[in-house]
């Protein structure tokens, strides 16, 4: 396979350039959007009103956290030697840990409004986020950044600018954190399911899914490995979501019970 070099700029429009990367994220918010009024369909808790400010809160918690993580988690001194580096996103430069923990605290002023316990609301968003995730990576793959290691395996992907073939990690986790988490979870809430279990199962599968491909793929340059030449910050953040979920599915079996 080669890799389909494509312009980051989908539409410029001479006074203002659109991005695919930001496409990939008003996607993310559109798809999130469409799901959440088909699921409050299906219960008396949640009006059309809530549907919109929690989409909203979501999205804010989504950029401001996951732009403001990639600055601490991932790119700390230039955040330091340059602090307006924050605002050139265009470019790409998420962390989905950011993103996670903003959206953990939007959601938190979201039930603060209307009065919602934290996991009734986060058992309603979870089966919101994969497809946005899925969506995210695909802006990754078309910035032609986050790629797989290099290999000679006919799983990669042949890029000429580097005149190498490496894994293409970003559809990988298009795939896995996007799609495949996104239907666990859709099938699974779809029955109801005791409070905590839904959020459970998008910590756990997202974690796993995260570490597994976090092998494959090349850590950031200016982190490297952390510990035994394999440890990446993506998985050293992805430990805690696993054992979290773990903990709090079987919470929820205990309340079941």
């Amino acid at each position: 396979m080669i890799y389909p070099t494509i312009n980051p700029i989908a539409l410029d429009l001479g006074f203002a350039q659109i991005y695919w990367y930001g496409l990939m994220y008003l996607l993310a918010f559109v798809a999130a959007y469409l799901l959440a009024n088909y699921r409050a369909k299906q219960s008396t808790d949640w009006n059309s009103q809530q549907i919109e400010d929690l989409i909203f809160y979501g999205a804010i918690g989504v950029i401001v956290g996951g732009r403001l993580g990639y600055m601490l988690f991932y790119n700390l001194p230039n955040f330091v030697a340059d602090p307006l580096s924050i605002f050139a996103i265009q470019g790409g430069g998420m962390s989905f840990h950011g993103g996670f923990l903003g959206v953990l605290l939007a959601m938190a002023l979201f039930n603060r409004k209307y009065k919602k316990s934290f996991f009734v609301t986060m058992d309603f968003v979870a089966p919101l986020v994969p497809l946005g995730l899925g969506f995210g990576r695909i802006g990754n793959f078309i910035n032609g950044e986050l790629w797989g290691k290099v290999t000679t395996s006919p799983l990669g992907m042949y890029i000429q600018e580097q005149g190498v073939s490496r894994y293409p990690s970003q559809l990988y986790e298009a795939l896995l954190e996007g799609l495949v988490l996104f239907v666990i979870l859709w099938i699974f809430s779809n029955k109801p399911r005791p409070l905590m279990s839904v959020s459970a199962l998008f910590l756990i599968f997202y974690g796993i899914f995260r570490f597994i491909i976090e092998f494959v793929r090349v850590p950031d340059e200016q982190l490297g490995y952390l510990a035994f030449d394999w440890l990446t910050m993506g998985q050293l953040l992805s430990l805690p979501m696993i054992v979290l979920g773990i903990y709090l599915f079987y919470k929820s079996k205990n309340r079941q019970a």
